[in-house]
């Protein structure tokens, strides 16, 4: 299951588990975002290739207006996958 809400200042938290179960959810978080976010990973267990897709999508929509996706606490997994597919080289991963 994953949970996805997001704080006063505008930055969505993750928590659990980011499947093809969840892309339907996902995707009415993060497509159609109008400006750049902080993307809070601190509580994300696990992230799947449709969970990375749903970022990647959201990540071309928003660079296209010149902003884009800003992950924070990435844990030591899933900061290996992001590398291991190249995505650590088109997000930005504090």
């Amino acid at each position: 299951m994953l949970e996805i809400t997001e704080g006063a200042g505008g930055e969505i938290a993750l928590a659990g588990r980011f499947d093809a179960s969840q892309v339907e959810r996902a995707k009415g978080a993060f497509l159609g975002l109008q400006e750049g976010r902080t993307v809070d990973f601190s509580k994300l267990d696990y992230i799947s290739s449709a969970g990375l897709g749903i970022l990647l999508a959201a990540q071309k929509e928003l660079s296209g207006r010149g902003q884009g996706l800003r992950l924070i606490h990435v844990n030591g997994h899933i900061r290996d996958v992001f590398r291991l597919s190249g995505f650590d080289q088109i997000f930005e991963i504090v």
